[in-house]
C-alpha cells in the first residue's frame, strides 16, 4: 500500500495579482499576494479534492519561501522535501487581470530556487511511497533542474509510479522556445499520460521562432502555429498512452494509440481570469485518476474544476473543494 498519492514537481512562487480587476497593467494600483507556480497549483488543488499530496520544489532564505512554505502546510501538504537553497531566491510573479482577454503575466526568475533543485534533493524523496508524480514542463529548462527532472523520470518509473507531464510552456523560461520542444521530445517517453493545451502541444514540435507569437505579454497563452493532428500523432508515437488534450470552453479531448478521439465536453461559465484553469484541470483529472475513475469521468472532472477556477480571482488559494465541485457538477446535470 503507497502512503501518498501525489507528488508534483517544479515551480512555486509568490504572486502577486492585480487588485483592481479589469484596469490595464500601467494603471495597476494594488497587489494582492496569493502562491502559485504549477506544481504548488496541482498540489493545493488535488488536496482541496481529498488526495494525499506533496510538493518538491525549492524556496530561497527568505520571507517568501517562508511565506510559500507557510501556506503548504496550512493546507496540509508535505513539505518534507522542500529543500531551503542558499543563495537563491524564492521566485515571483505579478499578474494582470483584464477579462475578457487580456492576462499579462511578468516573471522574476532570476537565480530562483526552484530551478536550482538537484540530483540529491530528488535522491531524498521515497518515490515508493507514491502513486503517482506530475511533472511541469518549466522544470526542465535548465539546470540543475533540468537533469533532476530527468532523474525523477527515472525514479519515478523504477518506482512504479504514474508518470504525468502537464507541459507547462512558458516560452521566455528557455533561452530559445525551440530548446522547449527539444527537451520535452528527449522526455516524453518515459511519462505514461500527457496534459496540455493545443499551443503546447504545438510548442512542443516548434521549429521556428516565427511560429510563435505572444501578445499583451500572455507568456501563459502563446499564439502558435503549426499541425496540431501531426503533433497529437508524434506524441502518441513517442510511447505515451494517454494525451489529454485541454480545449478551454470546449472541454477537453482524449487520445491513445490505436483509438479513436473521444470528446469530453466542459462547463459553460463566465471567465474573471483564466490563469490556473489548466492547473486546476489537472487537479481535478488527477483526482479521477487515482480515485479509480474512467479517463471521460476524470477528464470531466478536470473540465468542472477548470471551469470553476476561472471565474476566481487567483490559483491556488482559490482551488475548490470536493463539495464545491461535486455541486457545481450536480448542478450542471452530473458527469
Amino acid at each position: 500500500m503507497k502512503k501518498y498519492d501525489l507528488l508534483t514537481l517544479g515551480r512555486s512562487s509568490i504572486d502577486l495579482y492585480s487588485a483592481n480587476v479589469g484596469s490595464p497593467f500601467v494603471n495597476i494600483e494594488a497587489f494582492n499576494a496569493f502562491v502559485g507556480g504549477c506544481p504548488l497549483n496541482i498540489a493545493t488543488g488535488s488536496k482541496r479534492l481529498g488526495l494525499n499530496t506533496a510538493l518538491l520544489t525549492g524556496v530561497g532564505n527568505d520571507q517568501v519561501g517562508n511565506f510559500i512554505k507557510h501556506f503548504l502546510q496550512q493546507e496540509g501538504i508535505h513539505t518534507d522535501w522542500i529543500p531551503t537553497i542558499e543563495g537563491t531566491r524564492s521566485s515571483a510573479v505579478i499578474l494582470g487581470i483584464e477579462p475578457p482577454d487580456k492576462f499579462p503575466l511578468v516573471f522574476y526568475r532570476d537565480n530562483c530556487a526552484d530551478i536550482h533543485l538537484d540530483l540529491d534533493h530528488v535522491a531524498a524523496v521515497p518515490f515508493a511511497e507514491f502513486k503517482a508524480a506530475a511533472f511541469s514542463g518549466t522544470a526542465f529548462s535548465r539546470d540543475p533542474s533540468r537533469t533532476a527532472m530527468f532523474f525523477a523520470l527515472e525514479q519515478a518509473r523504477q518506482n512504479d509510479v504514474i508518470r504525468i507531464l502537464d507541459i507547462d510552456f512558458r516560452a521566455d523560461q528557455w533561452f530559445d522556445p525551440r530548446a522547449f520542444g527539444v527537451t520535452i521530445r528527449a522526455a516524453l517517453g518515459s511519462f505514461n499520460i500527457v496534459v496540455g493545451t493545443e499551443e503546447e502541444i504545438l510548442a512542443t514540435f516548434l521549429t521556428d521562432k516565427e511560429q510563435l507569437l505572444i501578445k499583451h505579454q500572455q507568456i501563459s497563452a502563446p499564439e502558435i502555429r503549426g499541425n496540431i493532428e501531426n503533433a497529437i500523432e508524434q506524441i502518441l508515437l513517442s510511447g505515451v498512452e494517454t494525451l489529454v488534450v485541454k480545449r478551454g470552453k470546449d472541454g477537453a479531448s482524449i487520445f491513445q494509440p490505436g483509438r479513436e478521439e473521444i470528446k469530453v465536453p466542459g462547463f459553460p461559465v463566465e471567465v474573471l481570469n483564466v490563469l490556473g484553469a489548466g492547473d486546476a484541470f489537472c487537479a481535478g483529472f488527477s483526482y479521477g485518476l487515482l480515485s479509480g475513475w474512467d479517463l471521460y469521468k476524470s477528464v470531466r472532472m478536470g473540465n468542472a474544476c477548470g471551469a470553476i477556477i476561472v471565474t476566481r480571482e487567483g490559483c491556488a488559494n482559490f482551488m475548490p473543494t470536493n463539495e464545491e465541485v461535486m455541486q457545481f457538477v450536480l448542478d450542471r446535470g452530473g458527469f
